[in-house]
């Protein structure tokens, strides 16, 4: 993500930017996993950059950007044990048409490239939310576990519980009930301050989310 808003400017091109900083994020990575506290790595670089900052470019060349991505990713993890690693994977925390996303079924398998245990993937948003179908066909590895976005982040409707544990149910279909988790598609603000959410509705969803994983957890 740090390549996507903060774009090089001094390096002769983007690859060598991009090298430069995974050196430079491997001390920041390794000083936090070290304190034993789990990686979050935001990356909607894989999926909002292809229609805001590579919108220019094909699918087949941001997909070459992406792979570049992954492998310059990888090399900053490399001494981080995967299982203390989280990454998630979103086409933008805004309330919006999303019609020129990218589809997940051409990201998919250069995300799962990524050495990472965790995979946080928005799934609620109305042009995503079929999506957990192709995980019938691209298999999710063994030693990872998907975390599917079952509440949206950009709406003030709070979800019914049994509307989150059919979300979690139909992704259990195609994914082994042991390699699953119940998240959010993305956060509520961007940053403090930020987002149109109501504080005490983003707990109401929240509430949601966990009683809808509990009736899941029953079903499946």
């Amino acid at each position: 993500v740090i390549s996507v808003f903060m774009p090089n400017k001094f390096y002769k091109d983007d690859d060598e930017y991009m090298e430069k900083l995974s050196l430079l994020m491997t001390n920041e990575y390794k000083a936090i996993t070290h304190a034993n506290i789990q990686l979050q790595l935001d990356c909607p670089d894989l999926a909002l950059a292809r229609h805001m900052s590579y919108k220019s470019l094909s699918d087949e060349d941001f997909l070459k950007r992406a792979e570049k991505q992954i492998e310059c990713l990888n090399n900053a993890l490399v001494d981080i044990p995967a299982d203390m690693i989280r990454m998630h994977i979103c086409w933008g925390n805004y309330e919006g048409p999303h019609t020129h996303d990218i589809s997940l079924e051409k990201i998919l398998p250069i995300i799962l490239k990524a050495k990472v245990k965790y995979l946080l993937i928005e799934s609620s948003n109305p042009r995503h939310s079929h999506e957990w179908k192709i995980f019938g066909d691209i298999k999710l590895p063994h030693d990872k576990v998907l975390i599917p976005g079952l509440i949206d982040s950009t709406s003030n409707f709070v979800e019914h519980p049994e509307v989150v544990a059919d979300r979690l149910i139909q992704f259990s279909t195609v994914v082994p009930k042991d390699q699953l988790m119940a998240g959010t598609d993305c956060g509520f603000s961007t940053f403090a301050g930020f987002g149109k959410i109501d504080e005490e509705i983003c707990y109401a969803k929240l509430n949601s989310l966990v009683e809808g994983a509990a009736i899941a957890s029953k079903k499946i």
